[in-house]
């Protein structure tokens, strides 16, 4: 069935316009280094699809609500799962809800338009001012997912066949993709794309980011958290593991559990089992392998 083009439901996306793009210099609860302000700058400029990588609980989704809460802006938020469709973004059309409808008489069965349903790329390129588009955890569906958002994507519309309509982006949205490296995206859909790796914070970008979380937190007890939670981290053989995320949550736990700093820490700076581990370990195979370590470093002190 041939699209009419003729009446498209919308204006094109706006051109962009030199030196008005906004600029991101981060947020007060987050973090970000200048890096990946630069980052997502140059995406703004460019007004190219954001595909940011990095380790699970580094800050990937958080980044696409922190950036639309630090320009004014609207966020719709995708996330995807194993049996999402590129489709579903777009829209979907309810046959079976026209089609029982039908059976009952309704009226407004006339109209097909009701029974298609707005996805969240729809929504984005409705929205009356720039939004940021969240597409979020991309690996996690099939592998032709992206190739399928790529006309979409790059030209800002798509068609309605249903409905002989073309949509087309009020506004080009800030795309932001995030990935966990579960499996490789297609180089046509990489092309596309602004790329950035958040790496994993070292102790002082760590401390900084625990301070925006936990302003009080007591010298010692930080210091030595910190210090349990990179021994962790840098043992050999950990199938996962912690995260940003986790140790915010371990902190949450050592404070409301009123556990002394001293906890954390041996005069001798063994190996040993810290407490509420399980905030941190999140496997028995993890935790097995240190179990195993503490007590290696028992046998040999």
């Amino acid at each position: 069935m041939p699209v009419d083009t003729s009446k498209p439901a919308s204006r094109p996306a706006e051109k962009p316009v030199a030196g008005t793009a906004p600029r991101f210099a981060g947020t007060a609860t987050y973090v970000a280094s200048d890096d990946l302000r630069l980052a997502v700058n140059a995406a703004l400029t460019l007004q190219r699809p954001l595909l940011i990588k990095g380790e699970p609980g580094t800050g990937k989704t958080m980044l696409a609500e922190e950036v639309a809460q630090a320009l004014g802006m609207p966020l719709f938020a995708w996330h995807v799962k194993s049996t999402t469709k590129a489709q579903q973004g777009l829209y979907e059309y309810d046959a079976v809800s026209r089609l029982r409808d039908s059976q009952l008489g309704d009226a407004r069965v006339a109209d097909i338009g009701n029974y298609i349903l707005r996805g969240v790329l729809w929504q984005a390129f409705e929205s009356p001012e720039p939004a940021v588009l969240l597409i979020d955890e991309i690996d996690k569906a099939d592998v032709e997912f992206p190739n399928d958002l790529l006309r979409e994507l790059d030209r800002m519309e798509f068609a309605v066949y249903e409905t002989r309509q073309t949509i087309r982006a009020l506004h080009r949205p800030l795309v932001v993709i995030t990935s966990n490296n579960e499996k490789d995206l297609p180089d046509a859909f990489l092309r596309r794309c602004f790329f950035h790796y958040i790496r994993f914070p070292d102790a002082a970008a760590m401390q900084a980011i625990v301070d925006v979380h936990f302003p009080s937190l007591r010298a010692e007890l930080l210091r030595n958290a910190l210090d349990t939670f990179f021994a962790i981290r840098d043992l050999p053989g950990l199938k996962k593991k912690p995260s940003t995320s986790e140790l915010l949550d371990w902190l949450r736990l050592l404070v409301a559990e009123q556990i002394p700093p001293e906890a954390l820490h041996t005069r001798d700076d063994a190996i040993f089992v810290p407490p509420l581990h399980g905030a941190l370990l999140k496997n028995e195979q993890d935790l097995q392998l240190f179990e195993r370590l503490v007590e290696m470093n028992r046998r040999n002190r």
